[in-house]
């Protein structure tokens, strides 16, 4: 079945900066090469941190100065900063330069190996009872009643951004390593290599929440693929476990993109606005996106067709 046509492709040198908009890419099982390669530590707290504690960090922007190449090893970006000045990944300076505008002491880091698990791992004294238990199959289903007995309820709702009287997650979807580790092991990603948006689903939003900004750039996915007309709604909510093919690219989808707060916070000219999390979670389920990973190396350019197999 035809979806539509890639519209837009971004890559992320620094997680959680502003990125750069391609004209097309090579992607293989790890993702687009270079998105999301740098990342910050929180030296005061001693875990990796992205917007959704550091919300300045939206502020800035970070591009590449040649293109990395899969496995190629550390590429350095440059880095603007939200007063229009300029760093990069390999300024002695940069580290300074960004505790001072975060207001935190903190550190520029590129990937780890993922056997350096100490990097990944978060730093709340819970984390590694909450992996192991996610770990135990029949547990799994139970975590939210878990996390509520352990009196985990108030941070894990500081992660997510979530209010008193909404829910959480459902737990039961989210890898077991996540509740161990701010990232995957030897990624940078929230969650998975590859994340995918339709304008379907940010015009259903805009339908719902008028007065919102439903602009690409406040949900950050690789590809936005604008849908073919008669295609209308949540689209993307419904693929988990389907495949695509994009271009000569074939992505398995895994699990709907669960929402923080850093949809909310400004970025680029966009304003901060709380109500854009706050429909997500009433109106789409706590999700817009999916996310997955590509299947086979290849390449996608602007204008691929997209096609549900």
């Amino acid at each position: 079945m035809r979806i539509g046509r890639v519209r837009e492709i971004w890559r992320y040198p620094v997680k959680s900066m502003a990125g750069e908009r391609l004209d097309g890419c090579a992607v293989g099982p790890h993702g687009i090469p270079g998105d999301r390669a740098w990342a910050l530590r929180d030296e005061a707290i001693g875990e990796m941190r992205g917007a959704k504690y550091l919300p300045k960090l939206m502020l800035c922007s970070s591009c590449y100065r040649e293109p990395p190449e899969a496995g190629g090893g550390v590429t350095h970006a440059d880095i603007t900063l939200p007063d229009g000045t300029h760093t990069a990944t390999d300024d002695p300076e940069v580290d300074a330069r960004l505790s001072a505008l975060l207001g935190r002491a903190v550190s520029l880091w590129p990937l780890q190996p993922a056997a350096d698990r100490a990097h990944y791992k978060r730093a709340h004294r819970a984390a590694g009872v909450m992996g192991r238990l996610s770990r135990f199959g029949p547990l799994k289903p139970h975590l939210a009643r878990i996390i509520r007995h352990a009196r985990l309820e108030a941070p894990v709702r500081e992660i997510f951004d979530r209010r008193p009287d909404e829910p959480l997650p459902d737990f039961a979807t989210i890898p077991e390593d996540l509740f161990e580790f701010t990232t995957p092991p030897g990624t940078y990603f929230d969650l998975a290599p590859i994340h995918l948006l339709t304008t379907a689903s940010l015009a259903a939003m805009a339908r719902l929440n008028p007065s919102a900004a439903w602009d690409v750039r406040r949900f950050r996915p690789n590809f936005l693929v604008e849908t073919e007309p008669g295609i209308e709604g949540l689209v993307e909510a419904e693929w988990s476990g389907r495949t695509l093919r994009i271009g000569e690219l074939t992505v398995e989808c895994w699990i709907p993109a669960v929402r923080c707060g850093m949809t909310t916070h400004a970025t680029d000219e966009l304003p901060k606005d709380p109500s854009v999390l706050r429909s997500i979670v009433r109106d789409a389920g706590q999700n817009l996106g999916v996310y997955g990973a590509a299947a086979n190396a290849g390449s996608v350019a602007v204008g691929d067709e997209v096609e549900l197999v």
